[in-house]
């Protein structure tokens, strides 16, 4: 969802830079822009990302049009950069930390936060006719703790660790896969498909997971090239956010030195 976000408020003109964790446990890595982190760079549906190493590294992708990506998982640029937005899309179910006083306008996704408490603004992420709507009060629904509905599957089309240990994958996102056939391996023992379908999703080789871990997700809908699209969840809540930025900022405004030297650019609010 972090990519939808960046991927609408970038489209948007808005200057994003995205912080990420050492090493990222994203299963849709087709569409993920934290894979940069490993790669150096991610391409999606036309926009690049690039890792970047500190406040020039940051500059010099904006001034490419590309997305910096930088290692800082307690989003300490935030004192330097001094944001006009920041997103709290960390989807951990709950508040680790983000404070209404980071930013002109603070914005989080989904449970554990509270409108006017946390955040300037909450973005509803449950599927259904509520999805990327703008809560200014008030939290969004809990978490159900249950998959969203593909086809008229949920758990089934999820692959977990059957055990602890490292993940070694033997198929590849957008391989179409047959219920029970294997698409890797945690230590010595399979991970095995519960349904047909097409890969949609699968962890990055040499990661160690806990017994239990989401690792892979498999669409039956079979459609290939949906594996390589950010998903329409994650444009409703990044349409959500982009939303929340317009109705707090009241218009566009520089917050930082880099933005406004980056105006001829074409780009306008730093996010």
């Amino acid at each position: 969802m972090a990519t939808g976000i960046a991927h609408r408020l970038t489209r948007s003109g808005f200057l994003v830079c995205h912080t990420e964790i050492l090493q990222p446990l994203s299963i849709r890595r087709e569409v993920s822009f934290c894979e940069a982190v490993y790669d150096g760079q991610k391409e999606i549906e036309g926009l690049i990302a690039e890792r970047a190493r500190g406040e020039n590294d940051i500059s010099f992708c904006w001034e490419r049009g590309n997305i910096p990506v930088v290692i800082d998982p307690e989003c300490k640029l935030r004192q330097v950069l001094h944001p006009d937005i920041l997103v709290d899309a960390i989807m951990a179910k709950r508040n680790l930390g983000t404070r209404m006083t980071d930013a002109r306008a603070v914005v989080a996704l989904g449970p554990g936060f509270a409108a006017g408490v946390d955040a300037h603004a909450v973005i509803e992420t449950q599927r259904g006719p509520a999805l990327g709507r703008v809560l200014l009060e008030g939290q969004a629904l809990p978490d159900t703790g249950e998959p969203g509905d593909i086809a008229g599957l949920t758990r089934e089309r999820l692959l977990r660790a059957p055990q602890a240990g490292v993940f070694q994958a033997e198929r590849t996102i957008g391989d179409l896969v047959a219920k029970g056939e294997p698409v890797g391996r945690v230590g010595d023992a399979a991970v095995r498909s519960q349904v047909d379908g097409v890969l949609r999703g699968l962890l990055r080789s040499g990661l160690e997971v806990p017994a239990g871990f989401k690792i892979g997700d498999v669409d039956p809908r079979a459609r290939r090239e949906q594996c390589f699209l950010v998903s329409d969840k994650a444009l409703a809540v990044g349409g959500g956010v982009l939303e929340a930025a317009c109705a707090l900022l009241g218009g566009i405004v520089f917050g930082c030195e880099i933005a406004d030297a980056l105006r001829s650019h074409g780009r306008t609010s730093e996010i």
